[in-house]
């Protein structure tokens, strides 16, 4: 920090004061060796400061469908500005923005989508989310007072199915969430398969897996694995419909209850939970271990997938995201994996690993075995 006397307190780092020095910065951007330096952190510093906007323009590109719209071919400004009902002015502002952050381009006069911009139509529960996230901006008008915890947050009340019976007695809820979620299941189950080993496993059980997009993945990598799903009553008939509809009704078994309330069943030797650790204060996640440990066979083992803290090495998604959406929800909170594998080695699990994920925004895992 400053003195009142303007100088810098002796206290910080030599790469902090540097930073804090006006005249360090005039030096970088004259050298041309460090130029790039200067540029890349005021770029990265802006960016930082405009986030806001850009995902606000990307909600308005989503929910104007203008991307969709691309995909049957380019069209000029005026014609999605029909296609809209949006003034042309504005939507020519609009597209522009969509172009500076490189989900269409402009050439000879007509928009196209980028290759990115397909993507991002194609990426299982990315637009879901972004549909999702005007629930987190308002909670997050008054960042401040949210921070002092002075505020109601409404993401609080968009999932009251992690409340158990506040959330167990509404199958509208329930189906809304388990939906929102599946959409992202696909791409935590693939990052999940590349870094657990499922090798001699012949039972796996999934706690909380909604409709069971996880366990179908899974299944089909597997086509010697029988499966167990563990959710709240709400969820079985859909879960049903998707076992069927991919061919593994005969090989699943799907139980009802609510890991709060009741012990997980026993005889599976694989237990996995998939983005439900950060749903969940301590206390609750403490009892759900513990559960698990009790639920398995020696030698059993247990499966943490989820989006993790990158504790000593913030990372720019999960440290952000996903700490600030579970702090807005008010029943759980972003972990690292460090902190989940000692959760996990207090409950009793031996062996425990640490992996880090391909794509930590995703999931990251952390395994555990119940000793022999």
């Amino acid at each position: 920090m400053l003195k009142a006397s303007g100088k810098v307190a002796s206290g910080l780092g030599w790469a902090a004061r540097l930073g804090l020095s006006p005249r360090f910065h005039a030096v970088c951007s004259r050298i041309p060796g460090l130029k790039h330096i200067a540029r890349a952190e005021g770029r990265a510093l802006f960016d930082v400061v405009s986030g806001f906007v850009q995902s606000q323009a990307l909600l308005a590109l989503v929910e104007l469908r203008l991307l969709h719209r691309l995909t049957d071919g380019p069209l000029p400004t005026g014609d999605l500005a029909a296609f809209a009902r949006v003034p042309a002015e504005r939507m020519a502002v609009l597209m522009q923005a969509g172009a500076g952050l490189r989900l269409v381009r402009r050439r000879a006069g007509l928009w196209h989508l980028t290759t990115r911009g397909a993507a991002f139509l194609t990426v299982p529960g990315l637009e879901a989310m972004v549909r999702h996230h005007p629930v987190l901006y308002r909670d997050l008008s008054d960042p401040v007072a949210f921070f002092r915890g002075e505020t109601k947050p409404e993401l609080a009340g968009f999932w009251p199915y992690v409340f158990g019976a506040g959330g167990a007695g509404d199958p509208a809820l329930a189906a809304r969430y388990s939906v929102l979620m599946a959409d992202s299941q696909g791409l935590v189950a693939e990052d999940t398969l590349r870094l657990v080993d499922f090798r001699g496993v012949t039972r796996l059980m999934d706690v909380g897996g909604g409709t069971g997009a996880f366990l179908a993945a899974v299944g089909a990598a597997h086509p010697a694995l029988a499966l167990t799903l563990f959710d709240l009553p709400a969820v079985v008939p859909g879960a049903t419909a998707r076992f069927a509809a991919a061919g593994l009704g005969g090989r699943t078994r799907i139980v009802p209850g609510s890991f709060r309330d009741e012990a997980l069943p026993a005889g599976a030797d694989m237990i996995s939970l998939v983005r439900v650790l950060y749903d969940h204060g301590d206390e609750t996640v403490t009892g759900l271990l513990r559960a698990a440990y009790d639920a398995l066979p020696p030698g059993g083992r247990l499966v943490v997938s989820e989006p993790m803290s990158g504790g000593d090495r913030p990372d720019p998604a999960t440290d952000v995201y996903f700490s600030i959406y579970t702090l807005a929800m008010q029943t759980g909170r972003t972990r690292s994996g460090r902190e989940i594998g000692a959760m996990l080695s207090a409950a009793g699990f031996e062996n425990i690993e640490v992996l880090p994920g391909f794509r930590p925004f995703v999931t990251s895992a952390v395994t555990g075995r119940r000793p022999n």
